[in-house]
């Protein structure tokens, strides 16, 4: 359902940021894997809770500290706001980390996860209750 819904995009995006995980999956090959895959775009994972094991980010936005699986780092758990929960982001294709987590700060200006999340989940649950 996701790859029609990107075919029915008029732009193309230059990065696609899922919500779930990239590299930091069990298989290490998760949903922004798989999205970046398969339509050549660069993805991100911004996931809510961590798979993987990480010591808390100090308390400023910006703050982060690596996303361990395995003695393996597979991404970052990071302050998008001063004090609150961080978010846990992975890379999925064609990004790194840095770059990763510098765009999930860029698209987190005033809450803890990216407008782009924010937007999707309020328009699934306006969906929802109209259905």
């Amino acid at each position: 359902m996701l790859l029609r819904a990107l075919d029915r995009v008029t732009v193309k995006p230059d990065l696609l940021v899922a919500d779930g995980q990239g590299l930091a999956h069990p298989r290490r090959f998760g949903l922004a894997c798989h999205l970046g895959v398969h339509t050549g775009i660069p993805s991100i994972g911004v996931a809510k809770n961590a798979m993987g094991t990480f010591e808390q980010p100090g308390h400023a936005r910006g703050s982060m500290s690596d996303l361990v699986m395995d003695d393996e780092v597979v991404g970052r758990a990071l302050r998008t706001q001063d004090g609150v929960k961080p978010v846990f982001v992975s890379v999925g294709h064609k990004i790194d980390l840095d770059r990763a987590c510098a765009e999930v700060l860029r698209l987190a200006p005033r809450y803890r996860l990216p407008e782009t999340t924010r937007r999707a989940d309020a328009l699934t649950r306006q969906a929802a209750s109209s259905a």
